[in-house]
């Protein structure tokens, strides 16, 4: 058994040049050493592999059946060995063929994702993206083990163990089905409260969110009649019928599909931040996605 901690790197690039030459003169020249200096080399490899590895033949060295088996694989780890201490090559996404993984909920995917997905595509056509469901406990452990690339998140909450990075502040807006007779102006306070409203409850079943915080404060409540669990659904209930809704802007901007008015009440906005891990913080590839992203959504402004 070969104990490999005791291994001079040295000796296997002269062993795998000698396995290419077959001629101890040659591979002297390749590696710029001496001919007495490889042909020490080769005494010392022939005693670690308990090996003749390469025997005198009529037209140079002729490779032990031992020889022919370590040729492949070692040439193969060499190169590996290589590319992992090499200096970090550049980026070109018109070549590049990576699969990345990003974490969102299906706010952050109309938000963030769709904006980037069309010069994602033209500008890494060979790349792949799948957009993973978000779990909030186990974020920091899927971007750790290399499960997820990049995290769409608010700041409340999010992992202080990854890096961060402001994508924008959003702020909420009112919308109701266009034509709405309630919404051709903005609101009172009182009108606002009378409207039957549908919000979103990611974690199921609540009635209550930001805006019933902020109307609290001013002794007042609206009427909640439906709460759904994503906001594409949210989306088809204001287009089909005469619930409203208070949410976040970048939803509707821009989008014709609904009325949009000021809300009555001041809701407080939310950060959202863009997240990896450290694994990732310095690879050509990742911070060219993330700067993708980040010049996406500057077009939008």
């Amino acid at each position: 058994m070969i104990n490999i901690s005791t291994l001079d790197l040295n000796l296997l690039r002269t062993l795998d040049v000698l396995l290419s030459e077959h001629n101890v003169t040659r591979a002297a020249q390749r590696l710029n050493l001496s001919q007495p200096s490889i042909s020490v080399q080769l005494a010392r490899l022939r005693e670690i592999f308990n090996d003749p590895l390469l025997l005198p033949g009529p037209r140079g060295m002729l490779p032990t059946a031992r020889a022919d088996e370590l040729r492949e694989p070692l040439r193969q780890a060499l190169e590996a060995l290589l590319s992992a201490v090499s200096p970090v090559s550049t980026f070109d996404p018109l070549k590049a063929t990576q699969t990345w993984r990003i974490a969102a909920t299906d706010y952050t995917e109309s938000a963030i994702v769709l904006p980037a997905l069309e010069g994602l595509r033209k500008a890494a056509p060979g790349t792949r993206l799948a957009v993973l469901e978000m779990n909030p406990k186990k974020l920091e452990k899927q971007a750790e083990q290399g499960e997820v690339d990049v995290i769409f998140h608010t700041r409340d909450g999010a992992p202080q163990a990854l890096h961060q990075r402001l994508l924008f502040t959003e702020r909420y807006v009112l919308a109701g089905r266009l034509n709405h007779p309630k919404l051709k102006r903005r609101p009172t306070r009182a009108q606002f409260c009378s409207l039957e409203h549908v919000i979103v409850s990611p974690d199921g079943g609540g009635f209550s969110a930001a805006t019933d915080i902020a109307l609290a404060k001013s002794g007042l409540s609206r009427r909640v009649v439906l709460s759904v669990p994503h906001f594409l659904f949210m989306l088809e209930v204001l287009a089909r019928s005469d619930l409203v809704a208070v949410l976040p802007e970048r939803l509707v901007k821009n989008t014709g599909a609904l009325q949009v008015v000021a809300p009555p009440v001041d809701v407080p906005g939310f950060d959202i931040l863009m997240l990896w891990h450290e694994r990732l913080h310095r690879d050509p590839g990742h911070k060219w996605l993330r700067q993708h992203i980040v010049n996406s959504l500057s077009m939008m402004q």
